[in-house]
């Protein structure tokens, strides 16, 4: 020693390492603060980039914005004219359709009638009526409104079409272009899925209704069958899976204009059975309790099927 003094050594940690300055703990939270905004910040712009790349495709070549061309402020009484102008062409094309059919009805009666019941008419007609359900009238009145319902189910049918067309004139103006020709796309598949739910219901639903009706209760009374209450269950039933049968094409174009998500329809699928149900037993009058089941199933099947293509395809 060349004082008497040792050399005095610092105190280290446990793992014989130097203790962290609270400066520098400080400065590290900062940096891995400032890391993770950095990660969030880039996240938002890859959501942002994806969100708005359909709107690029609108874009002019050059680099002006297309968008939706012709949106307009307007005030709401000339929207409203508008849109009464829109529904008036759908009445029109119903009420004119429904002319055509009008003189030919009473075959077209007969068709339906016995397409689902046993017999001919000429049967009827001539009293050998044994084993034919023939069509019974208890209103003066029944067998025109049998016709006039007849009528009026080839109007809204051939009318749903021009419905979907006079509804993308009507959002025309306020729709981008890519928006627009989903719309003209979805004219013809309208008339095609009407189509697809007509032979749906004469194929399979209303035969197997039938089917019930003619025997549950044969070893108990004879039925009777009424033309009014009968031919309202056939047009009913008609009608209603031509109308339940657009709902792929609903449900494709709310996706593809932005409108909602698959997620979002999927996460709230058993709200829209709730609906299906309700909406199933409010306009299925069948004194048998079947068609309700029949129509609420076969919504709930063409909603889960939609939803099932959109995964597959990955929209």
């Amino acid at each position: 020693m060349a004082d008497g003094d040792d050399d005095v050594t610092e105190p280290t940690g446990s793992d014989g390492s130097d203790d962290l300055d609270p400066s520098d703990a400080s400065e590290n939270a900062e940096e891995s603060d400032a890391s993770d905004m950095q990660e969030a910040t880039s996240e938002t712009q890859e959501a942002t980039a994806a969100a708005h790349a359909q709107a690029e495709d609108d874009t002019a070549p050059d680099g002006g914005f297309e968008g939706a061309p012709d949106d307009e402020e307007m005030p709401l009484t000339v929207h409203i004219e508008e849109m009464i102008k829109r529904l008036a062409a759908v009445i029109v094309v119903m009420a004119g359709v429904s002319i055509l059919i009008f003189p030919i009805a009473p075959d077209v009666i007969n068709w339906l009638w016995y397409s689902f019941l046993p017999g001919n008419p000429e049967a009827c007609v001539n009293g050998t009526d044994e084993g034919t359900a023939c069509p019974r009238v208890y209103h003066p009145l029944g067998l025109l409104f049998a016709r006039l319902k007849v009528a009026s189910l080839a109007g809204f049918v051939l009318a749903l079409p021009v419905f979907v067309y006079q509804t993308y004139l009507f959002m025309r103006p306020g729709l981008y272009p890519h928006e627009r020709r989903y719309y003209l796309a979805a004219v013809p598949t309208s008339l095609l899925l009407a189509f697809v739910g007509l032979a749906f219901a004469y194929l399979l639903v209303l035969p197997f209704i039938f089917t019930y009706f003619l025997f549950y209760s044969e070893d108990v009374a004879a039925i009777a069958f009424g033309l009014t209450e009968t031919f309202d269950l056939i047009l009913l039933m008609m009608g209603l899976f031509a109308a339940i049968f657009q709902i792929p094409l609903l449900i494709m174009l709310a996706i593809m204009m932005g409108v909602t998500t698959r997620q979002w329809l999927e996460a709230k699928r058993y709200y829209f059975w709730l609906g299906f149900a309700g909406f199933a037993f409010l306009f299925s009058p069948d004194p048998t309790g079947m068609a309700p089941f029949m129509v609420g199933i076969t919504m709930v099947i063409l909603y889960e099927l939609t939803l099932l293509l959109l995964r597959w395809t990955g929209r």
